[in-house]
This record gives structure tokens, C-alpha cells and sequence, in this order.
């Protein structure tokens, strides 16, 4: 898609990402204190669950959730506003840690780190809010809508999830992206009557999640 420039409030966040996972590759105590941990959480530290969303596991991974943050936060921000941009940033992240932690509650030795629930959120925003957006990747020569993009994502994110495919957090980023969806639908309603159509295409993964997990298929 096109980028016009980047925000001030981008700049910031890709920066304390920065600045937060470069003190976590050189300082492992620092990075285990404030990584997210099951068991760290439930014994009260409540803090893990936004800061872990500012350390990664190594430059490759910073530089995978701050390139896509650049290319969508943008056209977030020009439609919302900077204020309403850090909502939905912050908001995806926490609600991507929630499920995260909701999902594996049991697993008291489980830890994540990354901004990719964060990132999933934003992404999701920027699609609902300009559905007609085109997605171009390298190894495909033909452009991709954005909410076909969108649902892909989020079904691959499910079957990641069931499968337990890779050292990834699927269920973070699923939760990112139902953040991003649900509270940008609260900030701009008008989406409802403007990109109605879009708006239930994009829900169709969150409700094949529930589904799943309601018929314990996820396990």
C-alpha cells in the first residue's frame, strides 16, 4: 500500500520498541523480568503484560513487527487521529496478551514476547477502515485486498493455534486482531453503516474461533 509520511506517534512506538528490545538483547535480567510469563502474571505482575509487548526475540523479529507497523500505522492515524491510534495500539496489545493468557492459564512455565498482537491490531484497524487497500508480497506478483488479507491471516492464525505450528504466539495475534477490530468498531461506529459488508466479512474468523473453542476443537 502507499505510505505518505510517517506520524509522530509512529516514530515514538517504533522507537520505544527500540530502545525496550535493544536493552533486552544486552541485559538477559532485564528481559526475563519483563517478558510475559504465566506464572510471573498470576503471582502479580500485571506489568509483564505491557511490557513484554516492547521486547523481541532478536533484531530479525523487531525488524518483521516494526516494518508492518510502518506500513498500516499511517493510514490509522490519518483516519483516527494520533489518540485514537495509541488506543487501538495498546488496547490490541493488552487484549492479545489476555488471550494469551486465557489460552494457556495452565502453563504457568509459558513466556512470549513481541509487539504482534499490537501490530495484528493496528494491521486489522487499517483494513476495516480502508477495506479496498491493496497488499503487495514478493512471492505473490498480483496485489491483495485488504480484508481478504485480513481473514487469511486470522484463519491461518487458527489453524496455527490448533496445530501449534512454529515458536509462535497465533493466539496474541488473534487477540491483536479482535482488539483492533472491536475497538475501532467502538471509536467509528459509522463503520456499520459505511463498510457494513466489510465489517462482517472480518468477523468471521473471530466467530469460527469461538465456535471452535466452545466445541473444544482447539485442544
Amino acid at each position: 500500500m502507499d505510505n505518505l509520511g510517517i506520524s509522530i506517534v509512529t516514530i515514538v512506538i517504533i522507537a520505544a520498541n527500540v530502545i525496550m528490545s535493544f536493552k533486552g538483547f544486552d541485559d538477559r535480567i532485564f528481559f526475563e523480568k519483563y517478558k510475559f510469563n504465566v506464572g510471573s502474571i498470576k503471582r502479580g505482575e500485571q506489568i509483564r503484560m505491557l511490557s513484554s509487548g516492547f521486547l523481541h526475540a532478536d533484531i530479525t523479529h523487531l525488524l518483521f513487527n516494526m516494518f508492518t507497523l510502518y506500513f498500516f500505522a499511517d493510514a490509522v492515524v490519518m483516519i483516527l487521529g494520533s489518540f485514537k491510534f495509541i488506543v487501538i495500539y495498546f488496547a490490541s496489545l493488552i487484549f492479545g496478551n489476555l488471550l494469551s493468557l486465557y489460552f494457556h492459564k495452565d502453563e504457568y512455565w509459558y513466556s512470549a514476547i513481541g509487539a504482534s498482537g499490537a501490530v495484528t491490531g493496528v494491521l486489522y484497524a487499517a483494513i476495516l477502515l480502508r477495506p479496498d487497500m491493496n497488499l503487495y508480497m514478493y512471492f505473490i506478483p498480483i496485489p491483495i485486498p485488504g480484508y481478504v488479507f485480513g481473514i487469511g491471516y486470522l484463519l491461518y492464525s487458527i489453524y496455527g493455534m490448533k496445530k501449534k505450528i512454529g515458536n509462535i504466539g497465533h493466539d496474541a495475534h488473534f487477540g491483536g486482531a479482535i482488539g483492533g477490530y472491536a475497538v475501532t468498531l467502538i471509536l467509528m461506529p459509522s463503520l456499520f453503516t459505511t463498510n457494513l459488508g466489510y465489517v462482517g466479512l472480518l468477523a468471521i474468523p473471530i466467530l469460527i474461533l469461538f465456535v471452535l473453542y466452545k466445541a473444544g476443537k482447539l485442544n
